[in-house]
């Protein structure tokens, strides 16, 4: 969206004290993927001021200011704006071909590199036949796979580490660490370029680069919405499952489920059930104590996982708890709005601070109930004679009208000192902002209560110090102070 004066230089009222200097406005320039509009003058000032609506894809608006008489309002323009599991067939039905090819993805399999893109696929190829089937295993094997949860249930977390291939033959190295509880931290790394990756409260996060989010984002017209702060993994990104594939407690009921239809095989010469699932494969010695060998995430080329238990949980926790701490406010891709026109609130000869307001409806998804929890987030910017005053944010839940007005005010020093300098200065003075409109992931109080969940799991994990009974003796206190 863009805002253009027309007409002749706008020019306010002379004030007594001085002759001011006059400065015709112009319009600031046009940058993709948001609006831009010109400055606000103050005193006010006589001119025609034209708002283009948005763009449906634009969450960038600009605004103007207020002068010294009054706000100076422009027109109003244009109206505000895992599949589920299918029922087992007879036996001799489910024995037929399973050729189908099943394509999913592994955190961060697919990237950006100079030059193009690499898109890591993986595609899964079930048994084409049931002469080509593995061995079953013997029949009671409930008993192994109820033993083997209790072992993922009892560890203190387990880490994975693969390397994943394109078509090209280019790598992905993954290293992901799980806690008991499922959450996790991690890093892939790609020819020099590194992601962070943590999970918590059932959703997975990715702190990664403009070029990424282009490339799988959603929302590719406006990367910079998520680019380089914490936001929701994309759903078109390959990626890991932590919650529903890695967590322990999560393979340790997949066992017990699917076991049943277990295949036998030696994993670097180690014998081993292999459990079949929709979203991974899960490597099981076929000895006590039934430990966990290797996932692999359906896929053919061999990405599979290598499996470490986990004996010194803590570097995990300190690693864990500063990234989910930093997710207040993380962006939700999931969801996008289009903003409506930016206006100031009590702004001039406001030293204390100047707020700006923002209208916002849901756009995405398109149709249907809001989905519960669905937050918009403000962050906003002004900025003055090319520098930047200060910035300010501001969120809300979104209505099942789908339209909010979000606000923020901004109270930094620099808009204080500014605003000082153009009270004591006859002629026009000039501000401008900016502002974003976003899905918001996660709120300041949510986090709250993940770092206590994180924080009572460290503690629970926390080796018990013995205590060695006292020898000295006591002495009890009456009410009345006599012993």
């Amino acid at each position: 969206m863009s805002v253009e004066q027309e007409g002749p230089p706008q020019r306010g009222p002379r004030p007594p004290r001085a002759e001011p200097e006059t400065h015709p406005g112009s319009a600031l320039p046009a940058v993709p993927g948001f609006g831009t509009a010109g400055p606000s003058a103050l005193p006010s000032a006589a001119g025609r001021v034209q708002v283009v609506p948005p763009e449906p894809g634009d969450v960038l608006v600009a605004g103007v200011g207020m002068s010294a008489g009054g706000p100076v309002e422009p027109p109003q323009h244009g109206p505000a704006p895992e599949p589920a599991p299918q029922p087992e067939k007879a036996p001799e039905k489910r024995r037929k071909s399973r050729a189908a090819r099943v394509v999913v993805g592994c955190v961060g399999a697919v990237v950006v590199l100079a030059g193009g893109a690499t898109a890591y696929v993986l595609v899964s190829k079930g048994e084409k036949s049931e002469k080509n089937n593995e061995p079953r295993a013997d029949a009671p094997v409930a008993g192994w796979a109820v033993r083997a949860g209790r072992d993922m249930r009892a560890m203190a977390g387990v880490q994975y580490d693969g390397t994943l291939r394109g078509e090209a033959g280019q790598t992905a190295r993954v290293r992901l660490r799980v806690t008991r509880s499922g959450a996790a931290t991690g890093r892939l790394s790609v020819g020099g370029r590194q992601f962070n990756v943590v999970a918590v409260g059932g959703a997975t996060y990715i702190k990664a680069d403009t070029a990424f989010w282009r490339q799988y984002g959603p929302d590719s017209a406006h990367p910079e919405n998520y680019a380089g702060r914490w936001s929701k993994a994309p759903e078109s990104m390959p990626g890991l499952d932590v919650a529903n594939v890695l967590a322990p407690e999560s393979i340790a009921k997949a066992l017990v489920k699917a076991s049943g239809r277990a295949s036998l095989e030696n994993v670097g010469g180690t014998p081993a059930y292999r459990v079949k699932t929709p979203k991974a494969d899960y490597l099981i010695t076929r000895s006590a104590p039934y430990r966990l060998l290797r996932v692999q995430v359906a896929g053919n080329g061999d990405p599979a996982l290598a499996v470490t238990r986990l004996t010194q949980p803590a570097p995990v926790f300190t690693e864990l708890r500063p990234r989910v701490a930093a997710l207040v406010g993380a962006a939700d891709p999931s969801v996008r709005f289009r903003a409506g026109k930016l206006t100031f609130v009590n702004c001039n000869e406001n030293v204390t601070g100047c707020t700006v307001s923002v209208p916002a409806t849901l756009t995405v998804p398109e149709s249907g109930p809001v989905p519960e929890g669905t937050r918009a987030a403000l962050r906003a910017t002004i900025t003055a004679d090319g520098r930047t005053l200060g910035s300010c944010t501001g969120s809300g839940a979104v209505p099942a009208n789908r339209s909010l007005v979000l606000r923020c005010t901004v109270r930094s020093a620099g808009w204080q000192a500014w605003m000082r300098q153009a009270r004591d200065t006859p002629g026009e003075h000039a501000y401008e902002a900016q502002a974003r409109v976003v899905g918001q992931a996660l709120t300041a109080s949510e986090v709250g209560r993940l770092l206590a969940r994180l924080d009572r799991e460290r503690a629970s994990l926390a080796p018990t110090r013995r205590t060695t009974p006292s020898t000295r003796a006591s002495t009890a206190v009456s009410p009345t102070g006599r012993s």
